[in-house]
């Protein structure tokens, strides 16, 4: 306990607003897909105070007002400060969602209004937020893998490359310190299928 307020989970960087920068050009499937990764990594770091048998509310100081010692107080702020992030970048993307979602049926409707007014064309193309689903970069490789580990059970051989691992991918894996965490915050638990090659 030489240095109590060390964090032992990797806060990582924060998010910038949603609303802001190139989350506004994203299509509605890859909004849904940032969505999914935040909601993954909010589930993980609850997890992580599960672990320490806290929530958001718990007191992390003694009645005499001193840091608890039964419990990893810097681990538990760091999470808990990036679970208010997390937070919020989920508000802010629900509402940009609802909005696309809106602007998209609206022009749906005015296709239509356009479509009985002039002649009855074919248009082969794709709808415009129908974008062939892409893989994810992948962001490490796996040298060895341990018999009868979860990972052999789960099929990981010597070789494959990673693309997702539950909420982490290659754009917030922080140096596989993200993966790390994870882990820990899953720990028990099974996981369904990862992108994996």
């Amino acid at each position: 306990m030489s240095n109590l307020h060390a964090p032992t989970i990797p806060s990582g960087p924060t998010t910038a607003p949603v609303a802001n920068g190139h989350a506004t050009q994203l299509t509605i499937a890859e909004l849904q897909r940032k969505k999914d990764n935040v909601e993954g990594e909010l589930k993980a770091l609850g997890g992580v105070l599960d672990s320490h048998g806290v929530d958001m509310n718990t007191s992390l100081l003694t009645p005499d007002g001193f840091p608890r010692a039964d419990i990893d107080v810097a681990q538990i702020r760091t999470t808990r400060a990036r679970i208010i992030h997390l937070r919020n970048d989920w508000k802010d993307l629900m509402a940009l969602i609802e909005t696309r979602l809106h602007e998209h049926f609206a022009s749906l409707e005015d296709d239509d209004a356009e479509s009985t007014a002039a002649p009855a064309t074919i248009d082969t193309s794709m709808p415009r937020d129908s974008v062939p689903e892409t893989l994810d970069q992948p962001f490490a490789k796996v040298n060895t893998v341990v018999d009868n580990s979860p990972a052999a059970t789960a099929g990981l051989k010597p070789g494959d490359l990673i693309r997702n691992f539950g909420y982490v991918n290659i754009e917030n894996h922080d140096g596989l310190k993200k993966v790390a965490e994870c882990v820990q915050g899953n720990e028990g638990r099974l996981f369904g299928p990862q992108s994996v090659t």
